[in-house]
């Protein structure tokens, strides 16, 4: 009986760490797209995709393994064994693709300047309605990871008016792809709305140091950049930019308010 008992539950624990390495695999996998492709820095931080994806990873990680720890048994028929297994990982993938799928809605698509901040702009904010309003060359939702735009300015008085009404009922400015366009022609609009970092030094000088050593390791000197607010989903971030091109070199977690 108790050879019996130890085959039973090492047979048990075998498949189980083996189900258990797979999915770790696929998990790493999954890790790559997600924080490698959807949600690169800062976006993990700045929109919560990395708090999202280790919930659900670690569910469906522990979830897959402990049920075939309790469904194996190698007394059973073997078609009913096999019937059993692929049940397992037919509900593990679809608990995968779900997860994955709920990130993938809460991706970023765009950092866009928005008149004198720029603002991270998930797929899920923007109004399908409004799709078919993109500008030519600009993809509405990239699946490559966010890209950069700017906001035109507004035609009159009353899409601007239109706007802020909707922007007040939860459709921010950056989220409307009939503003949007591209960043390069905005670079002149956006310098002059940026500030010198030595302005933001002085304001927080606690935090000079630290604000001078991330950008000496850019190669760059921090007198010469500029910075704008970075509007995430939950916080405010600090952007740094070249005074020239208006490229992103740089970001902080700092509320420049």
């Amino acid at each position: 009986m108790v050879l019996i008992t130890s085959a039973f539950w090492r047979d048990r624990l075998k498949a189980s760490a083996i189900h258990l390495g797979l999915s770790l695999a696929i998990a790493a996998l999954a890790a790559f797209l997600v924080f490698g492709i959807w949600y690169p820095y800062p976006y993990r931080e700045l929109s919560g995709g990395r708090e999202l994806f280790l919930l659900v990873v670690t569910v469906d990680v522990i979830l897959g393994p402990l049920i075939t720890l309790a469904v194996f048994n190698r007394a059973k028929p073997l078609p009913e064994l096999r019937r059993d297994l692929v049940i397992v990982v037919l509900i593990q993938l679809a608990a995968l693709v779900y997860g994955l799928w709920t990130v993938s809605a809460a991706r970023p698509v765009h950092l866009v300047f928005e008149y004198d901040r720029f603002r991270v702009v998930h797929a899920i904010d923007v109004p399908l309605e409004l799709l078919d309003k993109t500008p030519p060359g600009v993809k509405a939702l990239p699946w490559t990871g966010p890209t950069l735009l700017a906001l035109r300015e507004f035609k009159d008085g009353q899409e601007k008016m239109d706007a802020t009404l909707a922007a007040m009922q939860g459709v921010s400015l950056s989220s409307r792809p009939d503003l949007w366009r591209p960043y390069a022609p905005a670079v002149p609009d956006i310098l002059l709305a940026a500030r010198p970092v030595p302005e933001l030094q002085a304001r927080f000088p606690a935090r000079a140091q630290e604000i001078s050593q991330l950008l000496a390791a850019t190669g760059r000197n921090p007198q010469t950049l500029r910075y704008l607010p970075l509007v995430g989903r939950k916080e405010f971030w600090t952007v740094f930019l070249d005074p020239v091109t208006a490229e992103i070199v740089a970001t902080l977690p700092l509320d420049p308010y």
